[in-house]
Formats: C-alpha cells, structure tokens, sequence
C-alpha cells in the first residue's frame, strides 16, 4: 500500500512499518500517526502476516512529536480536540504481535510509541528519553505511566524530572528493552525473532500476548485466574494437541492455526 509518512512491506509472514519522515526525524505528526493506523489496520487484515515490526531510520525512530504542530495550540483546543487521544493508541489495539526495532532516538513520543509495542529490540545506538519537561511540558501519550510501570519510580522519575537520555545498555539493564542488538544486525535479528514468532500457533500466540498484558492491568490473583483459564482455553485446540504430540514423537510441530 502507498502512503505518505511510512513504508509497508510483507516479508515471510512479517509485516514492516517504517517511519519516513526523514527530514524531521520521523516526528510524530497528525498524518504519520493517521498512516501507522491504516498501515496496521491493512496488516491485521491480511492473513498472511502473523507478526508485525514498526520501526525508523538508522538515525531516529521518531525523535518525538512534531513540536512544530503543537506549540500554538491552547488549553481550550487540546481539550476539544481531544489531542493526542484519537489514533495515537492505535499501536495497543493491535491483537498481532508488535515489535518495535528501535535505532538512534526514540525521545518523548517516540519512547511512547516504542513501549506500545509488545516488545523493544534495540540497537546499539539506540537513545530513549521522555525530555518534555526540556520544552515546558510534561509526557502526553502514556510516557509516565508505561515508563514507570517498564523500569520502575525512581528510574522513571529521573528522566521525567531531569529529561535526561537513556542508552540501549541502561534501557535493557532496566527492563525497557528486551535485547540490543548490533545496528548493522538490527532488521536481520528482529526479522529472524518475527519469524520464529510467526512460526508458532496464531491463537496460542495471541492468548500468550493477552496473558502478559493482563499482568499489568490486574492484581496478581486475578492474573493467574485468568491466565490459568487462558491455558485450558487453549486445549481446545487443535494446534495443542499437535504441539504435543509433535514433542512427545520427537517431530517438528504442523501448526495450522486452529
């Protein structure tokens, strides 16, 4: 498909969004998060992707929101427009497996969009950050609360308070990240992990996703019940049955998900 603010691609089953606003450091703007949004809607319908990876350039995932688009906005119309709200969430709703492949600076609205995601591969480059409070604000897009829930108060804190940077090395030390990898490897790796992904059961995959984000919405008893009624939901499944046998007759599994 052809839009403006991203590129798409299918390969093996994997689906690719890749930020092009070069010239401004894939900043968030109304129309790049608009594309992300059909983008996403055309890759969740197209049963031929089971896995999809959002990402930027070398030198920035997205370097923020588009300041340019906001700074003469007042009170009265960020609350009639209901800013930041309508499509910027669009990320979460996606019940396919996202991953971000993160290089360069994923600042203010970048970090944002990156921690919708599922998970965060980073490149060694890789530079994340929620400096709002360097321009006289304060994170819009969910930055406090998935920051602080990712690498807790007083790292979340810090950066909050102090705008500071974080790299790709102290962002997987704290949780915010879950591999970095080599930049030159950065597409190879996330593609080979989306592949192995994509080579799972569809249904088991999108119950496990489901699982683990009941873990941040939930107290911990209501977590394992539904967790444990995810797991015996899961056995009425073909794909199951054949995972399990495909173990126990030492053979590689034949999924067909269902």
């Amino acid at each position: 498909m052809q839009l403006e603010n991203v590129q798409v691609e299918i390969r093996e089953q994997v689906g690719w969004i890749t930020l092009n606003r070069p010239q401004s450091l894939n900043a968030l703007c109304a129309a790049l998060v608009s594309d992300i949004g059909r983008a996403l809607e055309a890759l969740e319908a197209d049963d031929d992707v089971a896995v999809i990876v959002l990402t930027g350039s070398e030198k920035a995932f997205a370097a923020g929101a588009d300041i340019k688009e906001m700074k003469d906005k007042t009170f009265q119309q960020v609350l009639a427009e209901n800013f930041i709200t309508d499509g910027w969430e669009r990320v979460t709703d996606c019940r396919k497996p996202v991953i971000a492949a993160v290089a360069g600076y994923a600042l203010g609205g970048g970090c944002e969009l990156a921690m919708m995601c599922d998970f965060i591969i980073a490149a060694d480059n890789a530079r994340f950050g929620q400096p709002e409070v360097t321009i006289g604000t304060i994170p819009g897009a969910g930055g406090s609360q998935r920051l602080t829930r990712l690498v807790g108060k007083s790292k979340a804190m810090d950066m909050c308070l102090s705008g500071r940077m974080m790299d790709a090395e102290e962002a997987e030390r704290a949780g915010l990240v879950s591999r970095v990898v080599p930049l030159a490897s950065l597409q190879d790796e996330v593609h080979g992990i989306a592949k192995s992904i994509a080579s799972y059961s569809r249904p088991v995959v999108s119950l496990a996703k489901q699982a683990v984000n009941a873990a941040l919405e939930t107290t911990l008893s209501e977590g394992v019940r539904s967790e444990r009624r995810m797991f015996y939901s899961t056995f009425a499944l073909e794909d199951q049955k054949e995972g399990m046998a495909a173990f126990a007759e030492k053979r590689k599994p034949d999924y067909r998900n269902r």
